[in-house]
């Protein structure tokens, strides 16, 4: 990791992938990464970590299945909000967003129980398949 400032709007630049977080520095075992996202994730759970989000630019929704229903929270640009461990959820952009997570190194984007992944995201990482 770099041990000079990182400029979160450059390393956004640096990409166009959806969905497919890149790690722009680590704090102890901890991955901070940025996303661009647009339309729907996976419903999916980490059942052993709590996932923290950032919105840096637009808007982002996340329902999330808990013991009393589902529900939806808004995060707008600067909100932030953490889901739970072992709380399913799903992430969604209908407008798209640029997002900072953190969370412990290794942390499959897909969680540990998710949904059936569609052909273009990798079954591996959870991150979006390239062409």
């Amino acid at each position: 990791m770099s041990n000079e400032p990182i400029s979160l709007s450059k390393a956004l630049a640096s990409f166009d992938a959806l969905w497919s977080p890149r790690i722009v520095t680590r704090v102890n075992d901890y991955d901070v990464r940025i996303a661009k996202v647009e339309g729907e994730h996976i419903w999916h759970v980490h059942e052993d970590t709590d996932e923290f989000f950032l919105v840096l630019d637009g808007e982002l929704h996340i329902c999330l299945r808990e013991p009393g229903g589902e529900r939806t929270v808004l995060l707008e640009q600067g909100a932030v909000f953490t889901v739970p461990r072992g709380t399913e959820h799903r992430p969604y952009a209908p407008s798209g967003a640029a997002i900072l997570m953190f969370e412990p190194t290794g942390t499959p984007t897909v969680g540990d129980r998710h949904d059936e992944i569609p052909g273009h995201i990798d079954s591996t990482t959870g991150h979006a398949l390239t062409t």
